[in-house]
């Protein structure tokens, strides 16, 4: 039975509370999808870091940060815990090769691991106090999402941004145990800091959502410690978060259950490096290629048959740059045809996007929606120039059962990435130390060895 804090009458965000603030760890099994969480935003960070907009951030901030308590991922430089947040944040999101949650309609881990770390370097938090905040951050995030059933990212809003500062405000709260009261407040203050437009897709703003929730929910949840006030009950209250920003929202009981499977263990990694609702379509199109061993040059065109919701998120026309092709079904279908390796950073470039051969070929290409369909789903049919017709679905929506073989996926992703930028010794030193989590007194190692 929920005890709502003194004030806060029984609803959405007194349960969410409750739970954060009194719940038990999670069992071992929910623990060890924090840890695959963890190891691959890692290795996305790590790379994200030698992005463009990851040396603006540091160098924008640098002057305010000096040296600061906080490591700045495959950087030598250190900032404060909330500039920290923000840029590495950011910088686990710009590649957009995070791993997505569809409950949440966004990206979890993103906005949640850079405040739960930048706080535990500041604390001294050990291993297993990381993953049991991340497991809770990404718990509130992702009951958000469902409470919204997806009006809310369907009305232009970006989750990653916005329900994903609530996840960070949550996990933050867990590792300060902070009460169920102090924890309402941080929720309160961040429901005014919550950010993200769906307009910026495609832009070095989109990343810079993950950021600005990772800040703003580490920001949140410190001043809460502290007293600042704010409405303890604000995701449902009138004139709150879900009433001002989502058209149509339920707000179903949260872990009425607890036996139930934790919204973490429903979480998809990504192997291609672009945006999640493509992926279906790369899948169905390898999987032409490689059983009817044909390329780009047999194609006469291609029909794709996606969810309505995908023209407002993956259908630039005509991408011009590298980052405007990872939202472009179009582009993406005729690369993922002519071989190109869509789990190489490299293949999302400029060049490849203005490619005069994939320019004419994507244009050949049309796209079409089902309302009915799984939004984690696609059909491709490519007609041949020899005349034949064949087609391919692929489902990407369900989240694996085979754990082992998971963590060696993973494995080879973070090591893939982590390698250029720290040297493949240091990205198997970090590789040992998320391994071994469950004994870290402290994370000051990891991190270290992830500079």
């Amino acid at each position: 039975m929920v005890i709502a804090p003194a004030g806060l009458t029984a609803g959405l965000t007194a349960e969410i509370v409750d739970w954060v603030a009194t719940a038990p760890p999670a069992p071992s099994r929910v623990q060890e999808w924090a840890r695959h969480a963890l190891l691959d935003w890692l290795g996305v960070t790590l790379a994200g870091s030698r992005e463009p907009l990851a040396a603006m951030l540091r160098e924008e901030l640098a002057g305010e940060a000096g040296i600061g308590a906080c490591t700045l991922l495959g950087a030598l430089s250190r900032s404060n815990p909330h500039h920290a947040a923000l840029v590495n944040g950011t910088a686990g999101h710009a590649l957009d090769y995070d791993d997505v949650s569809r409950e949440m309609y966004g990206h979890p881990t993103a906005p949640v691991a850079p405040a739960v770390l930048a706080l535990a370097e500041i604390t001294g938090a050990g291993g297993p106090a990381v993953k049991d905040a991340l497991v809770a951050g990404v718990e509130a995030e992702c009951a958000l999402g469902e409470a919204t059933q997806g009006s809310h990212y369907n009305h232009g809003f970006h989750a990653t941004g916005t329900l994903g500062a609530f996840g960070a405000a949550a996990g933050c709260a867990r590792l300060l145990k902070l009460d169920a009261a102090a924890t309402a407040r941080a929720l309160g203050l961040v429901a005014s800091m919550a950010a993200g437009l769906k307009c910026n897709f495609g832009t070095m703003t989109k990343p810079f959502h993950a950021g600005t929730a990772a800040a703003s929910g580490l920001l949140a949840a410190r001043l809460a410690a502290r007293g600042f006030t704010a409405n303890e009950a604000s995701i449902e209250a009138p004139q709150g978060f879900l009433a001002t920003q989502s058209p149509r929202y339920e707000t179903p009981p949260f872990r009425s259950d607890r036996r139930a499977p934790y919204w973490i263990q429903r979480t998809l990694f990504k192997y291609h490096v672009a945006c999640y609702s493509t992926h279906a379509t790369i899948e169905a199109v390898q999987r032409l290629r490689r059983d009817h061993g044909i390329g780009l040059d047999d194609m006469a065109a291609i029909s794709l048959t996606v969810h309505p919701r995908h023209l407002k998120v993956c259908n630039i026309l005509e991408p011009a740059t590298g980052l405007g092709m990872k939202f472009s079904l179009r582009q993406i279908a005729v690369a993922a045809l002519d071989g190109l390796d869509t789990g190489a950073l490299g293949t999302f470039s400029d060049p490849v996007a203005t490619n005069p051969r994939y320019v004419k070929a994507r244009r050949r290409v049309t796209v079409e929606t089902e309302p009915e369909r799984d939004r984690m789903t696609a059909r491709v049919v490519i007609w041949l120039k020899d005349g034949r017709e064949i087609n391919a679905e692929a489902d990407v929506g369900q989240p694996a059962t085979d754990l082992h073989g998971q963590w060696d996926r993973l494995t080879v992703k973070f090591l893939t990435l982590a390698g250029p930028v720290i040297g493949e010794a240091r990205a198997l030193e970090v590789f040992e130390r998320v391994a071994t989590l469950d004994r870290a007194d402290d994370i000051a190692d990891l991190l270290a060895a992830a500079r």
